[in-house]
């Protein structure tokens, strides 16, 4: 068969817009250039309107991972204790960057497929009052689960504890007003909502956990105070990639071009098409409640293989989308709707996952989940962000 295009539909590398591909093949320029300093400053102050914050959102030389271990060397010495929300395969590497700092980590655990209880861990602080620090996904990727992390952050309001969010999955794909919610660390990476290369990371930290920051002895890679005093200066502590910085200032200015309310709007109503799309065929979604945006988990029937479905959907329709991690290799599927990703490259996903499931023996309910899945798409764009449409589905 032959294939006119490609598509990836994976929680990161995600696609690069046209624009972002003209961006990063430009001449490399000099880190410490005038003209250069001049368009960090700006994409700078673009990437506080997406954090919501007026605090300086410093981009890290690093995978999204290296912002984690920038947060937790940054904010929390060695003994002191710190609350991990573990739902999930990234839940587990907050537990084990924090281990690795030497912190007593206590980890509450959810059912891989929940979300956090914000009544739990309003228990679990009572219980733990010499705790630091709480951290947090914002959307557990592992599994397809967005934590309610406005309803956590108004449970820490006022209790000295440090709220740290994992945003690498959800900042530019789902709202995070890092300020209003009072969120004390936010951090992105750059393949998934960003719309580019792996290679950037991104952090910012409130005003009182910049003070905690300045007295905590860091790491020498990772040092927060020093990158913010060089970025007040158009620069970055140690060498800038600049080509993926200058593939920034392009993708940012994509991402902002409408204003944010249409963007989350957009990522809202994929996130339907998606999810009725696979509900009409009969499938369910792995996240019980609290459903992500931008990523779709899916349960596959017991007798399917979740790599030869994945395995069909790429060298058959031309569809690469993800499979399980840990205990849920083979179990699920995740298909993946954020960045530049529209409605056609959801419903080419859906019939992709709809042949190959009927290729490896499932029977797939409605033949019409394409019409449904796109009638939950109108309707979404059309309503609130976040509320679902009220259609009726079989």
């Amino acid at each position: 068969m032959l294939l006119n295009k490609a598509r990836l539909l994976t929680p990161g590398p995600t696609p690069l817009p046209e624009q972002v591909r003209l961006a990063l093949a430009k001449d490399a320029v000099h880190h410490r250039e005038r003209n250069f300093s001049a368009l960090l400053l700006k994409v700078e102050e673009q990437l506080k309107v997406l954090f919501g914050t007026q605090e300086p959102v410093l981009p890290l030389a690093s995978s999204g991972t290296g912002a984690m271990t920038a947060a937790v060397d940054s904010l929390f010495s060695p003994g002191d204790k710190v609350i991990v929300i573990n739902a999930g395969k990234f839940g587990e590497r907050w537990s084990l960057i924090a281990r690795a700092r030497g912190l007593q980590v206590v980890e509450l655990c959810y059912e891989w497929g929940l979300a956090a209880n914000p009544e739990d861990i309003e228990t679990c602080l009572e219980e733990n009052r010499d705790a630091r620090g709480l951290l947090v996904q914002l959307s557990e990727t592992s599994t397809g689960v967005l934590h309610p992390v406005q309803d956590i952050a108004a449970k820490l309001k006022n209790s000295g504890v440090l709220l740290v969010v994992d945003g690498i999955s959800g900042v530019g794909i789902c709202p995070c007003p890092m300020d209003e919610w009072g969120i004390d660390c936010l951090l992105t990476g750059s393949q998934k909502g960003l719309m580019l290369p792996p290679g950037l990371a991104f952090i910012a930290l409130s005003a009182r956990a910049w003070k905690v920051a300045e007295k905590t002895r860091g790491s020498f890679y990772f040092n927060l105070p020093k990158e913010r005093a060089s970025l007040a200066k158009g620069q970055t502590n140690f060498t800038t990639p600049v080509n993926l910085i200058q593939g920034l200032d392009a993708a940012m200015d994509l991402i902002l071009a409408d204003g944010l309310d249409v963007l989350y709007r957009k990522q809202w109503a994929l996130t339907m098409l998606c999810r009725r799309g696979i509900q009409a065929m009969g499938l369910v979604p792995f996240a019980r409640r609290n459903y992500t945006w931008g990523l779709t988990s899916v349960l596959l029937p017991d007798a399917v293989s979740g790599a030869s479905v994945q395995a069909d959907c790429t060298q058959k329709w031309g569809v690469t989308i993800s499979g399980g991690q840990d205990t849920l290799k083979g179990r699920i599927v995740r298909v993946a709707h954020m960045g530049w990703i529209d409605w056609a490259d959801v419903t080419a996903a859906l019939y992709a996952l709809n042949r190959s499931l009927i290729d490896n023996g499932a029977f797939c309910g409605s033949h019409d989940f394409l019409e449904q899945g796109l009638a939950s798409y109108r309707a979404a764009l059309a309503g609130e962000p976040g509320v679902e449409p009220d259609i009726v589905h079989n």
